[in-house]
C-alpha cells in the first residue's frame, strides 16, 4: 500500500501539457481529511497561486464529513499548501513565465498517512492538440482490441 488516491483532476491532462511535478502538504481541518478518506473532493476548478511567499490551493472543493457535529469548514476555501522555500521560488519563477499555470494534479494519502497533492506545471493545449491526443488514444485502444482478438 503505497498511495491511496482521493481525488485526480482527470481534466488537467486533457486541457494542459503537464511540464514539471511537485508534491506538496496541505493544511487540512481533522473533518477535511475524514472526508478526504471518503474520497468526497473535486479538483476540477482549482489552482495554485504564491502569495506572499506561501503557496496556496484555491478552488478545491471538499464535501463536508458525514459525520462531523454543528460545524464544519467551508467546502471551497482557500487552504495553505506546504511546499520548500525553494519549490515556492521555483514554482513563482515558472508562473512569471507566459502560458504557465499551476494546476493540482490529485490528492493522496501517502504510506504515513499524510494528505499530499501532487501540482503540475502546465502550459494550456490548443484545440488541435487535443484532438491529436484524443486521435491517438483512440489509435491505442483499437491496437490493443486487435491484439486481443488476434491472441484468441
Amino acid at each position: 500500500m503505497e498511495k491511496k488516491i482521493a481525488a485526480t483532476n482527470r481534466k488537467a491532462f486533457h486541457e494542459y501539457h503537464i511540464l514539471d511535478t511537485y508534491e506538496a502538504g496541505i493544511e487540512l481541518f481533522g473533518s477535511e481529511v475524514k472526508s478526504l478518506r471518503e474520497g468526497n473532493a473535486n479538483l476540477k476548478e482549482a489552482y495554485v497561486t504564491i502569495r506572499r511567499g506561501e503557496a496556496w490551493l484555491i478552488g478545491v472543493h471538499i464535501n463536508p464529513y458525514s459525520h462531523v457535529g454543528y460545524e464544519s469548514p467551508e467546502p471551497v476555501r482557500k487552504r495553505k499548501l506546504l511546499l520548500n522555500k525553494r519549490e515556492i521560488e521555483k514554482i513563482k519563477i515558472s508562473l512569471e513565465q507566459k502560458g504557465l499555470t499551476a494546476v493540482p494534479l490529485k490528492i493522496y494519502f501517502n504510506k504515513n498517512g499524510w494528505a499530499k497533492l501532487e501540482i503540475g506545471l502546465a502550459k494550456g493545449k490548443k484545440t488541435f492538440d487535443k484532438k491529436d491526443a484524443i486521435k491517438e488514444r483512440d489509435i491505442k485502444r483499437d491496437a490493443q482490441r486487435e491484439l486481443r482478438n488476434i491472441r484468441r
